[in-house]
């Protein structure tokens, strides 16, 4: 699926990271969101490729990336952590400074990522998100119930772990089929490494990624407002007409309070943007990125 790229794994200081590297040109690092892996941007990244050198990683707890247990915190799945693995991931891959994109659990990763290592992201893209501190504070019934799963992951362990792993694959295929396009965004090879990777290991991680984003991540998020941190560089937010952001959140609006220089728009699909719509995401980037 990524003809003409390499696979690389980096040992960062705390774990592993699995990444595809390939193309030329300014350094593009995309990552991928729930339950998902790098595998996401299959239908584009070779086409960014010819402009850009594009790097797709597994986050921490997911992919073939590390899967540590959870702390007792959740502190080594905040996105802080998750965001630190990607800055050490690049740098080891000889880039300092790079372009970021981001869907879903990346895009949070992506949002900490330009908030603590703000000299190292050139220009960032979120997809189908807006900020996790707003999102919870915003909560009504028809966020909690088409996100139900916010609040399902962060029930104590292995509450989680113990249901979804009872039928991991009628999970995974429920969930990332619950959108408006249903399962048609995804090829065969695509969902076959998402199940190849829905493991024990990836389940309990995924879970703390969730678990760190409800408690430890919203109190860097808080520390950010008080001390009036902000992401600095450009931000382009894209998210789905049809799907729980357009129907729940003002996306430009909510980004616009955590960051000084926002645009963006809606478009038309669902959350799964890099599959379902991977020729107007390919458009987008370059000419946001270029």
């Amino acid at each position: 699926m990524f003809e003409g790229f390499k696979q690389v794994r980096v040992d960062t200081s705390e774990v592993t990271i699995n990444a595809v590297v390939g193309g030329q040109g300014q350094p593009l690092l995309l990552l991928h969101g729930y339950p998902q892996t790098h595998v996401i941007w299959h239908k584009i990244a070779p086409r960014l490729a010819a402009h850009f050198t594009v790097v797709a990683a597994d986050l921490r707890g997911y992919g073939d990336s590390g899967k540590p247990a959870g702390a007792l915190d959740h502190s080594n799945y905040s996105k802080r952590a998750l965001a630190r693995d990607q800055v050490e991931l690049m740098r080891q891959l000889g880039f300092e400074r790079f372009y970021l994109a981001g869907h879903d659990r990346g895009a949070r990763v992506a949002h900490r990522l330009a908030v603590d290592h703000p000299n190292r992201v050139l220009k960032l893209a979120t997809l189908d998100i807006s900020p996790t501190l707003k999102m919870y504070a915003s909560t009504n019934r028809e966020f909690a119930q088409a996100y139900y799963h916010w609040f399902f992951f962060i029930q104590p362990k292995p509450l989680p772990e113990k249901l979804i792993g009872g039928n991991p694959q009628f999970y995974l295929l429920k969930k990332i089929g619950s959108g408006s396009a249903g399962l048609a965004p995804f090829t065969p090879e695509a969902l076959s490494e998402y199940l190849r990777c829905f493991t024990p290991e990836t389940i309990h991680g995924s879970c703390e990624d969730y678990r760190a984003s409800a408690s430890i991540d919203l109190e860097y998020d808080r520390a950010d407002i008080r001390a009036g941190r902000k992401i600095t560089c450009p931000l382009l937010a894209l998210w789905g007409k049809r799907g729980v952001i357009e129907r729940c959140f003002a996306p430009l609006q909510d980004w616009a309070e955590v960051a000084t220089d926002v645009r963006g728009h809606s478009l038309d699909g669902g959350h799964y943007l890099a599959e379902e719509l991977p020729d107007e995401i390919c458009a987008e980037f370059k000419s946001f990125f270029s």
